[in-house]
C-alpha cells in the first residue's frame, strides 16, 4: 500500500505537469470508486483545472478551481498512471482524469476511492489524523510526548493514523530497523536515548525514501527513472530470509499486533 513517501512522490511530479491544466473530459469505470453519481461527478470536473495538489497522511487532495476538492486514497493495490492512451499500461482503469490528449488514470482502485468534496468536508474527513512526520513543527519533544502515551507495539503505535499520519507497514519496519529497536517493543517502555533514536530514525527514513521515490516500483509516466526507486534500498520490509545489512544474519517476519513485520533479531533489541 502506498505510504507518506510515495504519495509525496507522486504529489511532486503531478505539481509538475498538472497545475493550472483544465479537464476536458472525465469517465469512471467503477462507480463505486467514486461518492457521487458519475453524470454529477463529470459536470463537477469538466472545465475545472488543477490549482494544488496537497498531501495529506496517504491522501492526495486535488484542490480544483471551482474551490472544491478530488480526495484520493490508492489504499492497497492502487496506483496512477500520467500519458497517453498509447502509453497507458495494460491494468483495469477505474476513473480517468483527460487533460486534452494526455490522461490521468487512475488503476486498482477496488479499495482505494476519489471523492468529490467542499473544503470544509475535507477537513472533517481528516481531522482525526495525527501530526505530519516530517513538518518542522513535530518536534522531537512533542513525538516523545505523544509516544509515551501510547500503549501498543511500535508496529502499532507507528502505522496508527490517528497518532502519526503516513506511515504503513513498510517504513514502520525500516524505521524500527534504522532506530535498533524491534517492532514489539513498547512505545511507553522506550528508554529516553531509544526514543531519540527513534525520532531521527523516522525523519531519515521518510525523508530518504521520497528523494528515492518510494518503494512501488510503478512510474508515473512513460520517462519516469525516480518512482520505485527505493525499493532496493529497503533493509529490511519484506525481505525474509535475507542477510541482514548489518550484520549478515537472516532477517525474520514476525506478526507483532496482527501485523506482518520484518526484522533482525540480532541487531534490533
Amino acid at each position: 500500500m502506498p505510504e507518506l513517501p510515495e504519495m509525496e512522490n507522486y504529489r511532486l511530479l503531478l505539481n509538475q505537469r498538472l497545475i493550472g491544466r483544465i479537464i476536458t473530459d472525465v469517465q469512471v469505470e467503477r462507480e463505486k470508486s467514486i461518492n457521487v453519481p458519475v453524470p454529477v461527478f463529470q459536470r463537477a470536473l469538466i472545465g475545472a483545472s488543477i490549482r494544488e495538489i496537497e498531501r495529506r497522511a496517504k491522501h492526495l487532495l486535488f484542490h480544483l478551481s471551482t474551490s472544491n476538492v478530488l480526495v484520493l486514497h490508492l489504499m492497497l493495490g492502487g496506483m496512477m498512471f500520467y500519458g497517453t492512451e498509447e502509453e497507458k499500461p495494460d491494468r483495469t482503469v477505474q476513473v480517468t482524469l483527460s487533460f486534452g490528449a494526455m490522461h490521468l488514470y487512475f488503476i486498482g482502485l477496488r479499495l482505494g476511492y476519489l471523492h468529490y468534496h467542499s473544503l470544509d468536508e475535507v477537513d472533517r474527513l481528516l481531522q482525526k489524523l495525527g501530526p505530519e512526520p516530517l513538518n518542522a513543527e513535530f518536534t522531537q519533544e512533542r513525538f516523545a510526548q505523544l509516544m509515551r502515551k501510547q500503549r501498543g507495539t511500535l508496529k502499532s503505535v507507528l502505522v496508527d493514523q490517528g497518532v502519526i499520519a503516513g506511515i504503513g507497514n513498510c517504513y514502520s519496519d525500516e524505521i524500527c530497523f534504522e532506530a535498533g529497536l524491534l517492532p514489539s517493543r513498547r512505545s511507553q517502555q522506550l528508554l529516553d536515548n531509544e526514543m531519540d533514536r527513534l525520532y531521527h530514525s523516522m525523519r531519515g527514513v521518510l525523508a530518504e525514501a521520497t528523494r528515492n521515490g518510494g518503494y512501488m516500483e510503478m512510474p508515473l509516466f512513460a520517462e519516469d527513472r525516480l518512482t520505485g526507486g527505493h525499493d532496493r534500498q529497503c533493509k529490511v520490509y519484506d525481505r525474509e530470509g535475507e542477510p541482514c545489512a548489518r550484520c549478515g544474519r537472516p532477517l525474520v517476519r514476525q506478526d507483532v499486533s496482527s501485523k506482518k513485520s520484518f526484522c533482525c533479531l540480532h541487531c534490533q533489541h
